[in-house]
């Protein structure tokens, strides 16, 4: 009996999965895993977890409900801890498994997984599968990818390339192996935790897959994707953007199931600005998804694509930053805010970072690591490419871009709710 190992990494999903499609395809017994690496919880250069509370806590609630779609079609999830190349080729040994399928992941850390494998003697069997539009439905070549956005989805649009249909869950997975595991492997539960603050803490908010195609539906039966683009700027709640971007994260939603109901939306309610701005989004998503694909480890270097020094942090300026002490009111709510809730507005997102590039005279990487420890919805694409746009190292023409925090303030939260609900003062600045 031929086994196929399917390593789950950031597509924590049965719905629109390809790569685990070809994997049942491909054997008639199927091992499904997933590895908890013992670099979560190790601190990075900058002396702070690689992942924070909430960020774990919703990725154990996205494998819990994994594992429960997987114990209803015949199989099961099994779970470990180490690191992933020496815990799957270990699996691979004792199961005799030869053929290990996952998804294609554009990033330093992540290729280097797959290339370890490799040299423990698998065939590894990757499929990109992250993104909206695939790399080869692209109007243009990887390398020849535009340097900025506008004109990628200005080509996109022009050439009328439109995702690929969602593959429908199969309602039935190959059998497990019949062989003993593990011994002598760490093998753990799947972990479920509620998150503090934001709406995550909610049980429709939980991280498992079946949450996300109900708030999928739930949103698009509403009439939030007309006025989508008014309220995307908002600070606080559930109801201002889309809060897809978690589940997106974990990969147990797939942008494309996202897309198939914007248009569902769009022929029962009509098509406007708004719902055109979620498309646009999405395409900002795949947008540094192709980024990474092409400049792959120049993207993780402290001049980024540029060639200006890096910056010379002051490491008590950074604590500052992380801990919402900076003194200005805005800045201090929004760093508050993620550090308890796991989650931060996009409007924030950009003003936090640019206090820290442009203000602070910070190392964009800090902050980024930073929001890796803290984000529920951490990518690692948008993450630095995000970034790397606000110090003027990756994307941007105009060579960076300040947000100026009191005029922020003054448009985002004027009459100062939300510095008051982190327990700031209402003004520009505090001292």
């Amino acid at each position: 009996m031929a086994i196929t190992l399917y390593w789950f990494r950031n597509d924590l999903r049965l719905t629109d999965n390809p790569s685990l499609a070809a994997a049942c395809a491909a054997g008639n017994e199927l091992l499904p895993i997933y590895v908890r690496s013992s670099d979560e919880t190790t601190a990075t250069s900058w002396n702070f977890p690689r992942w924070g509370v909430e960020r774990r806590a919703f990725r154990d609630q996205a494998l819990d409900g994994l594992d429960r779609q997987i114990a209803a079609r015949g199989n099961r999830l099994r779970i470990f801890a180490g690191r992933p190349a020496e815990v799957i080729v270990e699996v691979a040994r004792r199961t005799g498994a030869e053929r290990v399928f996952c998804e294609s992941i554009a990033a330093p850390e992540e290729i280097a997984e797959v290339a370890a494998l490799r040299e423990g003697g698998l065939d590894v069997c990757e499929q990109w599968q992250s993104s909206l539009l695939l790399p080869a439905d692209l109007p243009c070549t990887i390398e020849q990818l535009p340097g900025v956005f506008t004109a990628f989805r200005h080509a996109v649009e022009r050439a009328g390339v439109l995702p690929r249909a969602p593959l429908a869950a199969s309602a039935q997975l190959p059998p497990a192996p019949s062989v003993a595991l593990p011994i002598g492997l760490t093998e753990t539960a799947t972990q479920t935790a509620a998150t503090p603050w934001f709406a995550f803490s909610d049980p429709a908010f939980h991280g498992s897959e079946a949450s996300a195609l109900a708030h999928v539906e739930h949103y698009f039966e509403s009439a939030a994707p007309q006025s989508y683009k008014a309220t995307r700027n908002g600070l606080s709640g559930p109801d201002y953007s889309t809060k897809f971007s978690p589940w997106l994260a974990v990969g147990a939603l797939s942008p494309r199931t996202v897309f198939q109901a914007l248009k569902a939306h769009e022929a029962r309610c009509g098509a406007n600005d708004s719902t055109y701005w979620i498309w646009f989004e999405l395409l900002w998503r795949d947008f540094f998804r192709f980024w990474s694909l092409k400049h792959g480890v120049r993207l993780f270097r402290a001049r980024g694509l540029s060639e200006r020094p890096p910056a010379q942090q002051d490491a008590q300026a950074f604590a500052r930053w992380c801990a919402g002490e900076t003194g200005h009111g805005f800045v201090d709510a929004g760093m508050r805010d993620l550090a308890c809730s796991g989650y931060l507005s996009n409007r924030m997102r950009q003003v936090v970072a640019s206090y820290l590039i442009h203000d602070l005279d910070g190392d964009w990487r800090a902050g980024a690591a930073w929001f890796e420890s803290r984000l529920i919805d951490y990518d690692v694409c948008s993450n630095h490419g995000n970034w790397l746009y606000l110090a003027g190292r990756g994307a941007d023409p105009r060579q960076g871009r300040r947000f100026d925090p009191d005029k922020q303030a003054a448009t985002y939260d004027r009459e100062g709710r939300y510095r008051a609900l982190w327990g700031v003062a209402g003004g520009p600045r505090n001292a």
